[in-house]
């Protein structure tokens, strides 16, 4: 099992499938990884030799900002932005949707599950 930016890639899947698996890397990052490194994208990550599994490791720890680091970063552009008291980070501190949407419905996965009110009494 390949272990590459502290994250198991999946060894039967496709080089550049299993890639994407890294928090950081989508589609177009993991085949231009394979392109730099020389690698054909359809080759599964089983038939990988030691030496192509390292070239792949030293090209996103050069090239790419992924997975701790990634995630560290975007946790304080968000702390930033509620700490200036911006409209964006207020919607975040309020837990709500922050680009623009209606929130009177639709809005569950941000605000939750569903609380019901009781009804006017008779």
């Amino acid at each position: 099992m390949a272990r590459i930016a502290g994250v198991n890639i999946p060894t039967g899947k496709r080089v550049e499938i299993a890639l994407t698996y890294i928090h950081g890397i989508g589609p177009a990052i993991s085949k231009g990884i394979c392109e730099k490194v020389g690698i054909k994208p359809e080759i599964r990550v089983n038939q990988l030799s030691d030496a192509e599994v390292l070239r792949i490791r030293e090209t996103i720890d050069s090239d790419c900002v992924v997975e701790g680091d990634l995630r560290r970063d975007t946790a304080i552009n968000i702390k930033r932005l509620m700490d200036l008291g911006s409209y964006r980070g207020l919607r975040h501190r309020k837990k709500l949707p922050v680009r623009g949407q209606r929130t009177s419905t639709n809005a569950r996965t941000r605000k939750g599950k569903a609380v019901a009110i009781a009804g006017k009494k008779k």
